[in-house]
């Protein structure tokens, strides 16, 4: 039942995700801490706005300080780029974040993050699944004082996750020169953990869904793509605004809408800001790109003679490679990518300062900056279906994959990469088709020259069974 996917382990509340089961990975958590290797181990737990997040959160801090391991508990809830941070800052053993990110309410979930900063590596989630197989046959007796005791000797130490944060952004972002440029910015934290944190950078900024909303009100899903940003997409446009900026539930991903309303997706993004950094910033490095990101990035490696590493899908080998090599910029797809100007991690309300800036710097629209992508590699457009399949059904429609298909629709396969599911290789375009590593579906993505062909491309793909 207890299974890390590509972003931690996460369940639906009350159902999988339980107290007891809490109980078990915070103890194989603390059991991996205290090993002798180890030295002064330190926990950092923080916690995001959902259902039952603090009483999670308090509740892993009570086990793991049980366990004479310090805990640095958040006092209020903060994103995951903060508790990442300060996992760093303060040189703990792990991190931990009550979160299930984008996913839909009545999910919440567990990630773990290393001493470096981001998430932890897939070596580390190994040791720590390890642990939880030793404990997990049988649900082990423990007695625990409550918080506020734990807190009185000074094992859980209350922590405020924002204000140094905050700090450490304006020594990082130019802010003064955002601004100066006098944008209008319309913000949408989709009620999640960048609540209450933009404005306090950008005291101008207009904001929407920026109070405390478990159900995530008429979002219901906090995952900053087009269909969930209907609202943050018509507030753009009534109030006249420059841009629109969105964070998921935990503020490490981010989407983005030009001043006419149009979404800009992920792949857009990534691009922009690895030009800025590279064109602008003169940063030197390699880049990391997950196989579900757009094939822009590859040609621009090669023009420009930088190394790129294709990753599975999953920040967390983002992650690694930014650890052990000289990174520039490293991401996915879906809205979350990591820069070398900031921790190994990612970060929406980060980035979306960073494209204000670039934005600044070029004096260039969000439009504009998007029209030059497009007159430079020429049109890339992009959608991914998610379909909530039965476990028969995941299973057909993989088995269909596996068997190698010539042809899609009337697209002829061109090669075929297995890094992380199945992507396919057409005439200037491709197709990817992945089952989930947090939810019970299949994730279809497809890049070509126009979105009608994408869309060919995903209906094709879908019939694959």
């Amino acid at each position: 039942m207890i299974v890390f996917g590509t972003d931690g382990w996460r369940g639906v509340i009350a159902r999988d995700f339980t107290f007891d089961n809490l109980h078990l990975v915070a103890l194989a958590v603390a059991n991996y801490a205290k090993r002798p290797e180890h030295k002064n181990p330190a926990v950092v737990i923080g916690y995001d706005t959902r259902f039952l997040s603090k009483e999670f959160a308090e509740e892993a801090a009570r086990i793991i300080a049980s366990k004479g391991i310090v805990v640095h508990l958040a006092q209020s809830g903060a994103s995951t780029p903060q508790i990442s941070y300060h996992t760093k800052q303060k040189s703990a053993t792990l991190g931990i974040v009550i979160t299930a990110s984008h996913n839909p309410p009545q999910y919440n979930g567990f990630k773990i993050k290393g001493s470096f900063g981001g998430p932890a590596t897939p070596e580390q989630i190994a040791e720590v699944e390890g642990e939880l197989a030793k404990i997990s046959s049988k649900t082990p007796k423990i007695t625990l004082k409550s918080l506020d005791e734990y807190v009185e000797i000074r094992a859980v130490r209350l922590f405020d996750a924002k204000e140094s944060y905050l700090r450490y952004i304006r020594k990082k972002i130019d802010i003064e020169l955002i601004k100066n440029a006098g944008f209008r910015v319309l913000y949408d934290p989709m009620y999640g953990a960048g609540i209450n944190t933009l404005d306090r950078l950008l005291p101008d900024v207009a904001q929407i869904h920026n109070e405390y909303n478990p159900s995530f009100g008429e979002i219901g899903h906090p995952e900053p793509i087009t269909q969930n940003l209907r609202p943050l997409i018509e507030g753009v446009r009534a109030g006249n605004f420059d841009v629109g900026l969105a964070t998921d539930g935990d503020a490490d991903r981010l989407g983005a809408v030009d001043s006419t309303g149009a979404f800009v997706d992920s792949h857009r993004i990534f691009m922009l800001l690895l030009k800025y950094l590279y064109e602008d910033k003169k940063k030197r490095g390699a880049v990391v790109k997950t196989v579900s990101l757009t094939s822009m990035v590859d040609a621009y490696c090669a023009k420009k003679n930088i190394k790129l590493y294709q990753t599975p899908v999953g920040f967390k080998h983002t992650a690694k490679l930014m650890t052990e090599h000289k990174i520039i910029v490293g991401g996915e797809e879906s809205g979350g990518l990591g820069t070398c100007l900031h921790i190994p991690e990612r970060d929406g309300v980060f980035n979306g300062l960073l494209l204000l800036e670039m934005m600044a710097t070029r004096k260039k629209s969000l439009k504009e900056l998007c029209d030059d992508l497009d007159k430079e590699f020429g049109a890339h457009r992009y959608m991914r279906r998610d379909v909530h399949v039965t476990e028969t059904q995941k299973k057909n429609i993989m088995a269909a994959c596996a068997k190698g298909p010539v042809k899609i629709g009337k697209n002829v396969v061109i090669s075929t990469d297995l890094r992380d599911g199945y992507k396919f290789y057409l005439e200037n375009a491709w197709l990817l088709i992945r089952a989930s590593g947090t939810e019970p579906l299949i994730r279809f993505y497809a890049e070509a020259e126009s979105i009608s062909r994408v869309n060919e491309i995903l209906d094709d793909g879908m019939k694959l069974h």
